[in-house]
């Protein structure tokens, strides 16, 4: 008993690789099935509580410092608003299943827990060159997905997809012409969101000063597999947002001419795909169509008029975002409680607001004011440190657009990343502020 004790002593290091790694490559297969939803428990799920029981012994140690974070302090609030909310939405306004309701609470706690990984593995750390660590971790994630995802597109390995109650049961899909890559994920956008993380980390270490010309070959290569994996995904908004992250990760870090050279690669790489032509054009057209007819249609003549549309933006407009609205008349406080307005809405700040009221959405957005306000001093130099930071921050930019148009911070494999990687960076500003 005491070998096998030793044995698991002092594995922070491995446990937060392990995370790094499962979280985005491990196929969303179900272990356990919870009624009235499609949402299942996952093996994933059993490795991050694992992780949180192995952390615990240094959550004890460290409480005083947890509890005086203001970002954790934050996000206490608003995991009490919605625990309101939802007890609101069971007994007053009668729109949540309790069992449902309550899983969606516990899986939002289980994402601000790797916050508290991710920091107190940097708080303690006391090794060099773990954020370069880091980064290679990453790499090699990078070339599993971009792998993975050729093997989809021409070698048949199946598509793990949760898009609907049958897909999320672990059905194995097979790529078809025209349809998006999504690799190891759940969906092409999960996929496209955590390029948006990551890719701004290589393209910024590729341009670090006094990189050696073996390390810039392997990043520029995974560079160029990110691509491929992004034009692949067809995310229009995620390529918005891998350019605004790219651009405010470089400016940080005073990359200005570079800045022009990737927003050259990105149009001519972007511009030679077929399928990202027609979904951006499919836009247009919408617009062109909205303002240049009008058209009086007679009772007679319904039918004949040629309609434009584009699927996904009117699924938002007529759909989701009012359903979304018509939640938060009914309390606007406190909404109607989480999983009241199904599991999609496309548009995270519209789905706080319907499902916990302004106290949830005010909330929730004060938490990314407290990540701010520890970071608003940071000075960027030339390290793995400062690149890792700065991505960081242009990506949380980034995808507080995409935020708009896709419930982001709602997709599990993206939040549990998003947030493990908040805490990693509010700890190494912290512990800078300990020394």
């Amino acid at each position: 008993m005491q070998k096998l004790l030793e044995l698991f002593k002092n594995k922070h290091k491995e446990l937060f690789t392990a995370l790094l790694i499962v979280i985005p490559l491990f196929p969303k297969f179900p272990a356990l099935d919870i009624a009235n939803t499609y949402v299942n428990i996952r093996l994933e799920d059993f490795l991050i509580l694992f992780s949180l029981i192995y952390f615990l012994p240094l959550v004890f140690k460290n409480i005083k410092v947890l509890f005086n974070n203001k970002v954790i302090q934050s996000m206490l609030i608003y995991l009490f608003v919605g625990l309101i909310s939802l007890i609101a939405g069971i007994f007053l306004t009668q729109t949540v299943i309790s069992n449902v309701g309550m899983l969606h609470l516990v899986r939002r706690i289980e994402y601000f827990s790797l916050f508290v990984i991710g920091f107190l593995f940097i708080y303690i750390n006391k090794k060099r060159g773990i954020f370069e660590y880091i980064i290679k971790v990453l790499l090699l994630i990078n070339l599993v997905i971009f792998l993975y995802g050729i093997g989809q597109r021409y070698f048949n390995l199946p598509v793990i997809i949760t898009q609907n109650s049958e897909y999320s049961k672990g059905i194995a899909l097979r790529w078809v012409s025209g349809a998006h890559i999504n690799s190891t994920f759940a969906g092409h956008y999960d996929m496209a969101s955590y390029l948006v993380l990551t890719l701004p980390l290589f393209i910024a270490t590729f341009f670090k000063k006094n990189i050696n010309k073996t390390t810039k070959i392997i990043v520029g290569v995974s560079i160029a597999f990110g691509f491929w994996l992004l034009s692949s995904a067809v995310s229009r908004i995620s390529i918005i947002s891998f350019g605004v992250a790219t651009t405010v990760t470089l400016l940080l870090l005073k990359k200005y001419k570079e800045i022009v050279i990737i927003g050259a690669i990105s149009l001519l790489v972007f511009g030679f795909s077929p399928d990202l032509r027609v979904r951006y054009k499919r836009i247009f057209d919408v617009v062109r169509e909205k303002i240049s007819q009008v058209v009086v249609v007679y009772a007679a003549e319904s039918g004949e008029s040629k309609v434009v549309e584009d699927r996904s933006t009117s699924i938002r407009l007529v759909v989701e975002w009012p359903r979304a609205i018509r939640a938060l008349e009914k309390n606007p406080i406190l909404g109607t409680g989480y999983s009241s307005i199904t599991l999609a809405t496309d548009n995270d700040y519209l789905r706080a607001l319907g499902e916990t009221g302004t106290l949830g959405l005010v909330s929730f957005l004060m938490i990314f004011v407290c990540i701010y306000l520890y970071l608003k001093k940071c000075k960027f130099g030339n390290g793995y440190k400062s690149i890792f930071i700065a991505g960081f921050v242009g990506s949380t930019i980034a995808i507080s657009i995409t935020a708009i148009f896709i419930d982001i911070f709602e997709s599990s494999k993206f939040a549990i990343y998003y947030w493990l990687t908040a805490g990693i960076v509010v700890g190494s500003v912290l512990k800078n502020k300990r020394k």
